[in-house]
């Protein structure tokens, strides 16, 4: 993880393995009406233990993560970071998502994973995997808050960005930064689509 060059603004801090928790409560919270995210879990709750996981195993340890107070939070990994969730961790997961999840809530995280994998870009960039604000605190702009800062650093090194849009209505705010369209990703043939976007680094 390297965050030199990363000048966040007021209020916002780098997360560290104790605020794991914290942004994956941030992430779930803003993820709960996301459509592919509930078409991948069955409904919201299941959200929490899988982005916990996701936090506290990957993206806080391994990448860049970030919070804006309790209001909103963004999981990124920088190029070469690995971004497989451990196998020790797979058994108490699967376990929760059968629990919190609908059924075929398993199948449709392996097909996921699949998919996602396949599409992922082998040349090297910066993943962000998450960006989301509380509903209670959108329209305030702080996602934008939370994007600029990394993109200035990924800027500077002269890094690529990628990810996959999961809701529409995301859709201009992410080309807004230069983001741009690259492929529609489906999981199964009637999931509804990840859209992969890829970002150039602006001189």
């Amino acid at each position: 993880m390297t965050t030199s060059g990363l000048q966040l603004p007021d209020g916002a801090s780098i997360a560290g393995k104790q605020e794991a928790a914290h942004v994956g409560d941030i992430t779930a919270d803003a993820f709960s009406g996301d459509p592919f995210n509930l078409w991948l879990f069955g409904n919201a709750k299941a959200m929490a233990p899988a982005f916990h996981t996701l936090a506290k195993h990957i993206y806080v340890p391994r990448g860049v993560s970030y919070s804006l107070g309790d209001s909103a939070a963004a999981m990124w990994a920088m190029p070469g970071a690995k971004i497989d969730i451990p196998w020790y961790v797979m058994p108490a997961l699967g376990a929760k998502l059968l629990i919190a999840g609908s059924k075929g809530v398993m199948s449709r995280v392996d097909a996921t994973s699949e998919a996602m994998d396949a599409h992922h870009p082998s040349e090297p960039h910066a993943y962000l995997f998450t960006i989301g604000v509380r509903a209670r605190a959108r329209g305030k702009g702080l996602g934008r808050v939370l994007m600029q800062p990394m993109l200035d650093k990924l800027d500077a090194d002269g890094t690529p960005a990628y990810l996959e849009n999961s809701n529409p209505a995301n859709v201009r705010f992410y080309e807004s930064f230069g983001f741009k369209h690259r492929e529609f990703i489906y999981a199964v043939p009637d999931a509804p689509p990840l859209q992969a976007m890829w970002r150039e680094p602006h001189g």
